[in-house]
C-alpha cells in the first residue's frame, strides 16, 4: 500500500515509517500540512494523520478532503483519548482512531484489514495466462505451482490488476512503489516487472511503448 503520514514528532514518525516499509508499504512521511503541496492530488491507499500540527489540525485537512468528494480511509493518530474527542474525529471524516501511544504492529494489522477488505470488494482472484492471483489470500501460482512474491511484486501486481484494462503510466507505478520521492533515473520499475514476468509468465504484463504498462486481461 501506499501510505501518506503526517506526523510532527520526528522520534515517532521515522519510527512509523521505518517499521511500515519494513512491513513493505510505501510511505510518504511530513511533518506539516504545508509540507504536502508536494504531493497535492496524489494518490494514496490510507491516510495515517496526527491531530494537532504545527501549522493546523490534521483533523479538519481530512474533513476539508471529504468535502471535496476524496474517500481515502485516514486513520487519526493523536493522544486525545476523551469519548467525546473520540467521536468528533470520526464525525469529521477519521475512519479510525489510534490514541497514542500504540504500538506500531497494531496499525500495521488495522492496515492488513484494509487490504482485505478491498481486495473482497471486487474480485479477488484472477487468471491470467497461464498464472492464478488471489489478492486477498496474497497467494500467486503459474502452471498450478506456487510462487513466492516479494512485498513490492504484490504492490506492483495489485496496482495493475486494480487498474485492469487501463494503460497506467511509469511515473505513477514509480510513485506507488517508491513513494513521492522515487528516483525518474532509477530501473527499479524495470526490475519488478522483468521479476513478475519471469515468475507469472512473459503474457502478463503488457509493455504499452511509451505510455507505461497494462495487465493482461483477465479472464
Amino acid at each position: 500500500m501506499r501510505l501518506l503520514l503526517l506526523e510532527d514528532d520526528a522520534i515517532l514518525g521515522e519510527g512509523l515509517r521505518d517499521y511500515l516499509r519494513a512491513e513493505g508499504h510505501v510511505v510518504d512521511w511530513f511533518a506539516s500540512l504545508r509540507a504536502l503541496q508536494a504531493v497535492d492530488g496524489e494518490p494514496y491507499d490510507a491516510w495515517l494523520v496526527d491531530w494537532r500540527l504545527p501549522d493546523g489540525s490534521g483533523l479538519e485537512w481530512v474533513a476539508r478532503q471529504r468535502v471535496h468528494g476524496n474517500a481515502t480511509p485516514a486513520y487519526l493518530l493523536t493522544a486525545r483519548d476523551r469519548l467525546e474527542e473520540r467521536v468528533q474525529g470520526l464525525d469529521s471524516g477519521a475512519d479510525d482512531y489510534l490514541v497514542k501511544p500504540f504500538d506500531p504492529a497494531e496499525l500495521a494489522a488495522r492496515l492488513r484489514g484494509l487490504q482485505r477488505r478491498a481486495s473482497q470488494r471486487g474480485s479477488a482472484t484472477w487468471n491470467i495466462g497461464s498464472a492464478e492471483v488471489d489478492l486477498a489470500a496474497r497467494v500467486a501460482c503459474s502452471a498450478g505451482h506456487p510462487v513466492d512474491l516479494t512485498a513490492r511484486e504484490w504492490a506492483l501486481l495489485e496496482a495493475l490488476l486494480r487498474r485492469r484494462g487501463r494503460i497506467v503510466g511509469k511515473t505513477d507505478l514509480e510513485r506507488l512503489l517508491l513513494g513521492a520521492d522515487a528516483d525518474v533515473q532509477s530501473n527499479v520499475l524495470e526490475v519488478h516487472v522483468s521479476s513478475l514476468r519471469r515468475k507469472l509468465g512473459r503474457e502478463c504484463i503488457e509493455t504499452v511503448r511509451g505510455l507505461g504498462y497494462r495487465i493482461a486481461q483477465p479472464q
